[in-house]
């Protein structure tokens, strides 16, 4: 063999193999940082919001003056602020007692709309308490290789006014953790696949 040709042939094969070492290096994923970590978990809790629900009776409801006094004031304090309607149908006052009973048709307005999830005659299902992406808290990353990756976030907990219906569960926090995986796919980019 010529001279120059081995030259030639030993710079090209030193060439194919920088250039392959150099694709094996990046992986072909693209880098998450916690810019965009935020704004795949953002999307993905605009599309598919994390809130906690409350089933609380509607319709015809019986209330004692005594027992049931606390209940009838969280329905007033929503009929207060239009979220509720309700008609008292029946006032009786039991014979040679104190305590009177009260009978309200109670129904959702329109301004509850957004908070329904389901209703039927006796019962409805609605949104207590939505968790936010927390801005204050940071996004942390933990990668598992350039393809896939963990992210942990901070959602607040963000308060309605049918959130008077939930049971305390002894949380003393405003805030839960979650954590997402992310998966970098071609041709969409950084994608979340899963709890």
């Amino acid at each position: 063999m010529k001279p120059s040709l081995m030259k030639n042939l030993s710079l090209f094969t030193i060439a194919v193999f920088f250039l392959l070492f150099m694709a094996g290096c990046k992986g072909g994923a693209g880098n998450l940082d916690e810019g965009t970590a935020t704004d795949v978990i953002a999307a993905h809790l605009k599309t598919n919001p994390e809130f906690e629900s409350v089933r609380i009776p509607v319709g015809e409801m019986k209330f004692r003056s005594k027992n049931d006094q606390l209940e009838l004031e969280k329905y007033k304090s929503l009929q207060a602020k239009g979220l509720v309607g309700m008609t008292l149908e029946n006032q009786k006052k039991k014979f040679l007692s104190k305590d009177s009973v009260y009978v309200f048709q109670i129904s959702l307005t329109d301004q509850a709309k957004p908070y329904v999830l389901k209703q039927d005659a006796s019962k409805a299902t609605l949104r207590a308490l939505d968790y936010v992406l927390d801005p204050e808290k940071p996004v942390t990353l933990i990668k598992g290789d350039s393809r896939v990756a963990r992210v942990t976030v901070s959602l607040k907990k963000e308060r309605n006014d049918f959130a008077i219906f939930l049971k305390d569960k002894g949380t003393s926090s405003n805030f839960i953790t979650k954590t997402y995986k992310l998966k970098f796919k071609k041709e969409e980019g950084w994608v979340l696949i899963g709890d």
